[in-house]
């Protein structure tokens, strides 16, 4: 066993040891603390957990992929991602807690008065969670594959076991606590690299400002450099918007709407004691995310001008393309391509690596790097700065740790979905506490199965793009929500109809251009090499899809009948601030 094992293992090892040691100490025991954690959560406590549960995979690991290379482009998902909290402390959280329920369907079911739009809530909510699960699955997959070199299938079913313990044991309030625990392993080790690798290029120890610094030693700024080097190799600069603005603006409202739709995360403001709890718990997971999100930009620059650096350090001459001997491949580059998320090709047979871009000057080069996973960046970036191996360990609890905070969140969304709305609400109206609380952990355990088979067997078009579920979750469930809480006029009948225009427009689309039907470029839909519609990526149509939603809703709501009077109070008492009139402090 390699010294980096032992590292890993023993990181690993500990961290799951906690997770299980909280799962038990915290075990839920009535319905209120599987589903709610008993409301009795400080909101402090309560954003560092929200922080946990909302930076997933995707945020641990992809993001600062996607930084690394795309650039400006990327700076979307900085946007939207925590845009979406704005949305949420001001326009959804402390209206939807001061309602006092356990789920997001059963508050449209209510809301709507109809048991066919808590079921259409429900069938949203499960396909958007269940498209974002497939790829925290994925990810606890992959880290345990490279780290601790087993197969990917044996990486996930530890995963699920550990997700079961803790998850299935606990409800809510076990994965409060855990998530807690989870936050601070995957902060300390996102920003812990990011600290030495800022210090090795820039002298300066803060990420952030590194990333505006000069290069050690010289007075060029990192970005400058960086834009440089991927310019004389005939990539685009860095800093330069290569996307349509019609498109960044969609997909950054589509990040936003969707965001302040996801269930499992508007779920944890239904776990604090009071409504402004609510508002508070919104502006300390900000403060939590952003301790991440500031540092994401300054971790893809320095990775991708590390990695160009680190490929070209044997080359020919500093101002030709990179000519990285083969037999001279760096460690790194040698372990993560057994993972088969990174490759080469030797196309010309000479021995050497070239890496170039499309536009390089000599046009008889090829790029022979023909693979770069997005996902390794984040996980690989401490091996190609040739860190500590405790340091890479750490970065590998804390992709699993994101990783896993944020299925066991979507997990527990979809179960209490299944106990709560569908067998407590509609099949057995009459069970009780103990029995409801059995079926949320039947329920749990089911989810956990399934969304290990789709980790394992993963449709084509849930892997390939993270915005997806977020999509998903901005066209069907945010605008049922915005206008239950603000438009009284919109009924039941227009509120299933607007929920199945938007989530069934924007799933076609994904079909359509991303998914088993893609469709190539036709006369019709030749705005883009991909055929998109006006040049809207499937991952950005979630914005369109909840225009569409609105458009339905209150269009038919406008000629049919209008929502009881007693509805129509209910908005209004929502609406009203504590102290005034008949709003009453669940």
């Amino acid at each position: 066993m390699t010294n980096l094992q032992m590292w890993t293992y023993a990181v690993v090892g500990a961290t799951f040891c906690l997770y299980i040691f909280i799962a038990i100490k915290a075990r839920a025991t009535t319905t209120g603390e599987f589903y709610v954690a008993g409301k009795g959560v400080h909101p402090i406590l309560n954003g560092m957990a929200t922080g946990a549960d909302w930076m997933s995979a995707a945020s641990f690991i992809s993001m600062a992929g996607l930084i690394a290379f795309s650039g400006y482009d990327a700076s979307v998902y900085l946007m939207g991602w925590t845009g979406g909290y704005c949305l949420l402390a001001m326009l959804l959280a402390p209206y939807l807690r001061k309602y006092g329920k356990f789920t997001v369907p059963e508050f449209i079911g209510d809301r709507f008065y109809s048991q066919t739009a808590r079921v259409v809530a429900v069938i949203c909510l499960i396909v958007a969670s269940l498209t974002y699960v497939i790829g925290q699955m994925k990810g606890i997959g992959v880290a345990f594959s490279r780290f601790l070199e087993i197969p990917f299938e044996t990486g996930l079913y530890i995963g699920m076991a550990i997700v079961f313990i803790y998850a299935v044991l606990g409800g809510m309030k076990g994965v409060t606590y855990t998530q807690i625990a989870q936050y601070c392993v995957l902060i300390f080790a996102y920003t812990v690299p990011a600290v030495f690798i800022s210090l090795q290029l820039t002298g300066n120890p803060i990420p952030q400002l590194g990333l505006g610094s000069t290069m050690s030693g010289s007075d060029v700024y990192l970005l400058d450099k960086l834009d440089l080097v991927l310019k004389d190799l005939g990539f685009a600069t860095y800093t330069s918007q290569k996307g349509s603005t019609l498109n960044l603006f969609l997909l950054t409202m589509s990040l936003m709407i969707g965001t302040a739709g996801l269930p499992h995360v508007i779920t944890r403001f239904f776990t604090v004691p009071k409504v402004r709890d609510a508002r508070s718990t919104a502006g300390w997971s900000l403060i939590f995310i952003a301790a991440l999100y500031t540092t994401a930009p300054a971790v893809g620059a320095m990775a991708r001008l590390n990695l160009i650096d680190t490929i070209q350090a044997d080359s020919i001459a500093p101002d030709t393309t990179q000519n990285l001997k083969i037999e001279n491949l760096p460690s790194w580059f040698i372990n993560w391509e057994k993972t088969g998320l990174l490759g080469f090709e030797d196309k010309n047979g000479d021995g050497r690596l070239q890496y170039v871009g499309a536009n390089y000057a000599d046009a008889t080069v090829q790029n022979e790097m023909t693979k770069v996973d997005n996902d390794i960046m984040v996980l690989a970036n401490p091996e190609i700065a040739r860190l500590p191996n405790w340091v890479i360990a750490l970065v590998a609890a804390g992709g699993i740790a994101a990783a896993l905070s944020t299925a066991a969140g979507l997990l527990l969304a979809i179960s209490s979905a299944i106990s709560h709305d569908i067998v407590k609400g509609i099949i057995a109206k009459d069970i009780n506490d103990k029995t409801e609380l059995m079926a949320g952990r039947i329920a749990m355990a089911g989810a956990i199965v399934v969304a290990g088979y789709l980790g394992l067997n993963p449709p084509g078009f849930a892997a390939q793009v993270v915005a997806l579920a977020f999509g998903l979750a901005a066209s069907s469930i945010f605008p049922a929500l915005m206008m239950g809480i603000f438009v009284k006029r919109v009924n039941n009948v227009g509120a299933v109809f607007g929920m199945l225009a938007g989530l069934g427009s924007t799933l076609v689309y994904i079909f359509v251009y991303k998914g088993w039907f893609f469709i190539k470029t036709t006369a019709i839909l030749a705005d883009t090499a991909d055929g998109w519609i006006m040049g809207i990526s499937p991952g950005a149509f979630g914005a369109v899809g909840a225009l569409i939603n609105f458009a339905v809703a209150l269009s038919i709501s406008s000629v049919t009948k209008a929502p009881p009077e007693h509805i129509q109070h209910l908005v209004e008492d929502i609406r009203v601030p504590m102290g005034a009139g008949s709003a009453v402090d669940h």
